[in-house]
């Protein structure tokens, strides 16, 4: 089988090209098997040298808008006003806890994203 750690980024891009290469091996072949340690390898790797952070409260509010193909002006029950739905896009103003309940039931983001800081627009 000849599979070795993934310690550096070369060890990294020769996994994900053998990988790559393994895309239709059968589950419990000798290739199914190399690629399933090849990927729990790549995995660790990536969990320890190219993490994937949480999105900012804004980032995750219009990616939910996109993903469900909403508006502005479906967040206005949310922020009350065409202008508050601005101004929180905008990042011109914070997310009130009342906003985040909202948005959290309304929109099923996790509370978690929501609440973490974030800068405000530096034309506030």
């Amino acid at each position: 089988m000849n599979i070795k750690p993934v310690k550096t980024e070369i060890d990294y891009e020769e996994a994900l090209q053998t990988v790559a290469s393994l895309m239709n091996a059968k589950s419990g072949t000798p290739e199914g098997d190399k690629l399933d340690v090849l990927t729990t390898l790549i995995e660790a790797y990536e969990e320890k040298h190219h993490p994937v952070l949480p999105p900012e409260p804004v980032e995750a509010i219009i990616h939910q808008m996109e993903s469900q193909g909403l508006s502005r002006n479906d967040l206005i029950p949310i922020f009350g006003s065409r202008a508050r739905v601005s101004e929180i896009l905008n990042k011109k103003r914070t997310l009130s806890i009342n906003m985040i309940r909202k948005l959290q039931r309304s929109l099923n983001i996790s509370a978690e994203i929501l609440i973490k800081p974030y800068n405000l627009s530096a034309n506030h």
